[in-house]
């Protein structure tokens, strides 16, 4: 069974993350691993196209990494009170979602707008030599407006998914009315015997949308908590878990460009399916971590902790820290270092200045929200 302390789940948040900071820097440098063009490699013999179609390509499958932090973020959400069945703290961290979002998407958004003021996106110029142009180019070309950043930051991309001046804000949808959808499946649906055959309709009702993957995270967290001998035996038995992680792992690193897979070991599986067989990766995956010591000591190490830990202001900071670092640094350097040992560098570099901003945004912006925070805490204690 669990043990009491999931610090583990914070490592895959981290996880995550990474992978999602990987597979922008990918897309915009080495595009033919994802599109699998010649055109767009960099790599000698076009080992691109290789690279993307091994399973190396786990690492910069971004439709899986979303989909482990939204599964991961479900499963977090309601475990607080699948532990305690307390109603009133439920209803005090919905209340708390916004604020705990908002204050770090505000702040990162101001830069960006900053940046683009200032000219310092270049990710046009560099996806033209990099042969991103038909993804990379695209973002942040158009004139900057206050009032449409603040409309974004404010409320957007939390309501609609806007994610004009951040691109990679569309998910907080998903993190902030998702939340809703499985803060109110625990208040009013958890204590129901049947709730099993609720939620059964529900995740059909949500099939088509991306908010499936918070919720099956919420009911993978209900399904843990709920004593039964069928539990016991999956959490005991540790070949059947074992299976869960290679399964999960196979799935996860389906590729999603939605061709050229044919002849690897994903050609059985028709693409049409390809969201929900990463849906199915994770949640085999998350299982297994949550039942295999092994795996949970192996995501509580100090990186992985320190990762989970910077994971929202890491997501929201590291796709404009590439688009004009990034992008700058290729276009100066190219010449002199060469394409390959550019992006090296590039992407050491880009690491250090996205993982050092997300620490000042964990310190300075993301607590901004706290007061509000403590005071809808000293609400409910009334």
């Amino acid at each position: 069974m669990q043990t009491k302390k999931l610090a583990y789940l914070d490592g895959l948040k981290g996880l995550g993350c990474v992978f999602v900071f990987l597979t922008h820097f990918v897309f915009a440098f080495y595009y033919g691993m994802y599109h699998y063009e010649p055109e767009s490699c960099h790599l000698p013999g076009n080992a691109d196209i290789l690279i993307g179609k091994s399973p190396l390509n786990l690492l910069f499958n971004g439709n899986t990494a979303v989909r482990l932090f939204l599964v991961v973020s479900g499963y977090v959400l309601c475990l607080g009170f699948f532990r305690n069945r307390d109603k009133k703290r439920l209803g005090q961290s919905a209340l708390k979602r916004y604020l705990r979002l908002m204050p770090a998407v505000l702040v990162v958004n101001v830069l960006v707008f900053l940046c683009m003021k200032l000219g310092l996106y270049r990710n046009q110029e560099a996806a033209v030599l990099a042969g991103s142009a038909e993804w990379f180019g695209g973002f942040n070309a158009f004139a900057p407006s206050v009032w449409g950043m603040l409309k974004e930051s404010l409320y957007g991309c939390f309501l609609f998914g806007t994610n004009d001046y951040n691109g990679v804000v569309w998910t907080l949808q998903m993190l902030f009315l998702g939340a809703y959808i499985d803060y109110g499946m625990a208040a009013f649906a958890s204590s129901f015997r049947w709730r099993w055959l609720l939620y059964g309709g529900a995740a059909v009702l949500l099939l088509r949308t991306d908010f499936l993957s918070i919720f099956l995270g919420y009911v993978l967290c209900d399904f843990m908590h709920t004593d039964g001998g069928f539990l016991r035996r999956l959490c005991q038995n540790r070949a059947v878990n074992w299976c869960l992680f290679a399964a999960g792992l196979y799935f996860m690193c389906y590729p999603s460009a939605g061709f050229g897979y044919e002849g690897t070991i994903w050609g059985i599986l028709p693409f049409v399916f390809v969201n929900y067989f990463h849906i199915f990766g994770v949640l085999c995956f998350v299982t297994a971590v949550l039942n295999l010591e092994p795996l949970q000591r192996f995501f509580s190490g100090r990186g992985f902790l320190y990762l989970g830990r910077i994971s929202y202001s890491l997501y929201l900071i590291h796709f404009p820290v590439i688009a004009t670092f990034g992008a700058w640094f290729l276009l100066r350097f190219h010449r002199i270092f060469g394409y390959n040992l550019t992006c090296l560098l590039d992407l050491l570099l880009v690491s250090g200045i996205t993982v050092g901003l997300s620490e000042l945004s964990v310190r300075f912006a993301e607590p901004l929200g706290r007061k509000g925070e403590v005071l809808i805490g000293k609400v409910f204690q009334k």
